[in-house]
């Protein structure tokens, strides 16, 4: 029986559109023939029967015909939409408009016995349309009901957020699998309009206020966000909701994925990741800098998280050549064979693996492939372990960057970009104070050199090497605790393809000097990010996972700062980007004064390196600098 079954089903797959085609013939001849018993009390069936036959062999060729004009067996029913049925009423009526012409025509006596009644004409087309359209709609019916889906054992009972026009594609393709993981028992929607309507047959049953009461009330599993043009505030909102309850969160792509894949958006719903629970936009990198088409760049550091984003991203602009250094071999290597994964020969790259403290091999590799654009990306960045190595960060981030830097004045490059951070404001610790160093240096070098020398500020990246995200997931991944160093900390975040894409405009801008600060938005509380991504893995925070208080960290500090108050602000034309007015700095005490601190530095004299940074960075403080040489400083600059 199971194979009869299969055969049949193979035969109606095969033979689709023919099976249609003779079903519409049968459906309109019914339809012409009961028009004429509907009038037979009006007349005589032997005097028009002659005239009955023949125009209903006419009615059905023309019914045909129009439908084979129209498409009307080319259109998958079980996926048909609003156009399908306007089509198909179009075609009706153009059907009954060409049949009344014939029989008011051609069809008239001597050519047949008796004409057509007008009644017959416009009830039979009536009929026959309303017939063929509700054979298909019944037919697409069937095919997205349950009749055709088998609910698993394991269902998921999902509550979906937006009763829109993607909560309804949603629904729909949910409802059409044959087999399917989730089931939609309720949705919720902003709009009082729609709350206590149905959508495919589920209940709007509130608002998105009522997502922990919906959660509760019915044993959900899932939550699926569907409203893709929120805005991020809206977004963040719907997310801190929804993190209050043990669900799994998964949300469909933004609209733009929608129309560029051919899926349904039911496959593409996907786990909701702590870049939307920030509420961070969604960055098309394909729009990036045009001014690097056709130009040789060279990036610093080029293998690390901020590097290898800018490699990818620059590379998606078309440049003469991409020349890559990084002391670091495995993530030199790691970046390298993926850009020759995607472009193959037809980019340009080349690996270096050199430290830029070395001037020697520096110089060589500048003179080697005369760069047109730098950004310098290389720098030591954990501040704790700088803490503990201060000489290290000095060598590699002051003398590195002064390095590059004379390099690119040297042999003629064009502009020189530099990744600095939001530490270097006010530092309270030595890799800000040796980034804020760096600032100086640029602004310097700009002061004496044709090259456009300028840096770029931005705060914590998500998912960068050493940043806390990957930490938290690994705590939570070996079941905890989850350690937060303090209760109140805040940091502001932006994700590394943001980063990278903002710094290539605000290179775009430069025209030298320039410190451009990035916006970073809303200060996130590290608190509440360590509770909320708990729940995000599907735990309860300090009851399934624990959060402990390890307590500040050296040289780090509650508070992130973006500008210095002596700098300024000012707006460009991208809202997302400003400029802090240059601070005077006189290039040639800079100079004589990092002279004389490189031997110091490469002497590993610690403590008289912090305290050179004190006197180099008067807004350098930090809770330890309380006595010897930094005590004697801090006297000093009073």
């Amino acid at each position: 029986m199971q194979k009869l079954w299969k055969d049949l089903k193979r035969f109606k797959d095969r033979y689709r559109k023919f099976i249609l085609m003779a079903t519409d013939v049968v459906i309109v001849s019914l339809c012409y023939l009961l028009t004429w018993a509907m009038l037979m009390g009006r007349i005589s069936l032997t005097k028009f029967l002659p005239t009955m036959l023949l125009s209903w062999g006419v009615f059905v060729v023309v019914f045909f015909v129009v439908f084979l004009l129209f498409g009307m067996y080319e259109s998958l029913w079980r996926y048909a939409e609003a156009y399908e049925f306007f089509k198909c009423s179009m075609a009706t009526l153009v059907t009954a408009t060409c049949f009344v012409l014939i029989t008011q025509t051609v069809l008239r006596p001597p050519m047949i016995w008796e004409s057509v009644p007008l009644a017959v004409n416009f009830l039979s087309a009536m009929l026959a349309g309303m017939a063929t359209l509700y054979l298909r709609m019944m037919y697409r019916a069937y095919r997205n009901t349950s009749l055709g889906r088998r609910v698993g054992s394991g269902t998921k009972k999902v509550l979906l957020v937006g009763a829109g026009q993607t909560g309804n594609a949603v629904l729909q393709d949910l409802q059409r699998a044959k087999e399917s993981k989730y089931e939609v028992v309720c949705v919720v929607d902003d709009d009082p309009n729609k709350i206590g309507r149905t959508i495919q047959r589920v209940k709007v049953m509130g608002s998105i206020r009522d997502i922990p009461r919906l959660v509760d009330n019915y044993g959900i599993d899932v939550i699926i966000l569907a409203i893709p043009a929120a805005t991020n505030a809206q977004k963040k909102r719907i997310m801190n909701l929804c993190a209050r309850t043990k669900c799994q969160l998964k949300k469909v792509p933004d609209l733009y994925a929608f129309v560029t894949d051919t899926t349904a958006i039911a496959s593409q719903i996907h786990d909701v990741s702590v870049e939307d629970l920030l509420g961070r936009e969604v960055i098309d990198i394909r729009e990036g800098a045009a001014y690097l088409t056709g130009k040789k760049v060279l990036i610093t550091g080029g293998g690390g998280s901020i590097g290898s984003e800018l490699c990818r991203q620059i590379a998606l602009q078309n440049p003469k050549s991409l020349i890559i250094i990084d002391i670091y071999e495995n993530n030199a290597y790691e970046i390298q064979q993926e850009l020759i994964r995607q472009y193959g020969s037809k980019l340009d790259l080349h690996v270096e693996i050199a430290s830029v403290r070395d001037t020697h091999k520096m110089e060589l590799i500048f003179e080697k492939y005369s760069p047109d654009i730098v950004y310098h990306a290389a720098a030591h960045k954990h501040v704790p372990l700088m803490e503990t190595a201060p000489e290290e960060a000095v060598k590699n981030n002051i003398f590195g960057t002064w390095n590059i830097a004379r390099c690119a004045d040297k042999f003629k490059v064009k502009r020189f970009v530099m990744i600095s951070t939001d530490k270097a404001v006010n530092p309270t610790n030595v890799m800000g104070a040796t980034k804020r160093v760096c600032e100086m240096i640029i602004q310097s070098m700009d002061q004496i050199s044709k090259t456009e020398f300028v840096a770029v500020r931005f705060g914590n990246v998500l998912g960068s090497n050493g940043s806390v995200i990957p930490l938290f997931k690994e705590q939570i991944a070996a079941g905890g605790p989850v350690t937060v160093t303090h209760p109140d900390i805040i940091r502001y975040f932006m994700t590394i393809p943001e980063a990278v894409s903002l710094v290539l405009k605000a290179g775009e801008m430069a025209r030298g000097g320039e410190i451009f600060v990035l916006n970073m938005g809303e200060p996130v509380k590290i608190l509440s990010l360590a509770e909320n991504l708990i729940r995000l893995s599907g735990y309860e925070p300090y009851k399934d996972i624990e959060i402990v208080f390890s307590g500040l960290r050296p040289g780090e500090k509650l508070y992130e700062e973006l500008l210095m108050g002596e700098e300024g602000l000012r707006k460009t034309n991208n809202e997302k980007i400003f400029i802090g007015e240059p601070i005077d700095v006189n290039p040639a005490y800079l100079f004589d004064y990092l002279t004389k601190l490189k031997p110091i530095a490469y002497g590993n004299q610690t403590q008289t390196v912090v305290a050179k940074l004190h006197e180099l960075v008067p807004t350098f403080v930090t809770p330890e600098a309380k006595n010897g040489e930094v005590e004697l400083v801090l006297k000093n600059r009073k």
